[in-house]
């Protein structure tokens, strides 16, 4: 796979960054539509950002927004555990331009067990004006990490269940919602994507079974499948009228 850098608008629920990124990159974000999204990505680089758009300021300005970003290692399911969590934050009024979530596995040769709620946890976070990273896309181990945490790559194409056993689609990966909770982003059976609440997640086994049957949520966009604040007339991630 070539890794020549291109430069993307790279979406998010509060604007876009214009950065140059990889093909592995540009496949992290690419959710099965035309608009590349930044929160799959996960955190770039502050050198490779040569602007931003907020969407709150509704102005473009030159070079990256602020980085912050926390590394809480909680266990969020057996053997998965949320590394590093963070999010792009505009210069100049501070409004979120995009969050995203980094997963690892504490144990490769391990399975992802019974999901977990996400808890509350105090931490300091930190800002980067331009982190100095030579690997934008992998995660750095944080020091009070127990074990070494791995990509969690199994969760992908994993074919997903309700209560009743019925095949709704296959998972493609986990990420959060505009309600900034966690969702597991999947493609559903007639090709379209869509995302599932973690809560609704019973067990991640060889499939992943949920703990009662897909329903309609207000606010979902029917083109994508964003789960979007109920009200909203426009999908936040495609811009589709609901």
């Amino acid at each position: 796979m070539s890794s020549e850098l291109r430069l993307k608008k790279l979406r998010g629920s509060g604007g876009y960054v214009m950065a140059t990124v990889t093909d592995e990159q540009q496949m992290k974000g690419n959710l099965g539509g035309p608009d590349l999204f930044l929160a799959p990505i996960g955190r770039l680089d502050a050198e490779k950002i040569t602007k931003h758009f907020c969407n709150t300021c509704e102005k473009e300005f030159e070079g990256p927004p602020k980085i912050e970003f926390e590394n809480p290692n909680e266990e969020v399911a057996e053997n998965l555990v949320l590394a590093e969590k963070g999010q792009y934050i505009c210069k100049s009024c501070n409004s979120s331009i995009a969050e995203y979530r980094e997963f690892k596995k504490q144990n490769e040769a391990g399975d992802v067990g019974v999901a977990k709620p996400l808890e509350p946890q105090a931490s300091t976070q930190v800002t980067q004006s331009a982190p100095q990273r030579t690997e934008p896309v992998q995660v750095p181990q944080a020091s009070t990490q127990p074990e070494p945490a791995t990509g969690v790559a199994s969760i992908e194409g994993r074919t997903v269940f309700d209560e009743n056993a019925n095949k709704i689609g296959t998972a493609k990966q986990v990420g959060i919602d505009s309600t900034q909770s966690m969702v597991l982003v999947i493609t559903k059976n007639d090709g379209t994507e869509g995302s599932i609440p973690w809560s609704n997640i019973k067990k991640i086994g060889d499939a992943v079974l949920l703990g009662k049957p897909e329903t309609s949520q207000p606010g979902k966009c029917s083109k994508c499948g964003f789960a979007n604040k109920e009200g909203s007339k426009f999908c936040e991630e495609c811009g589709t009228k609901i």
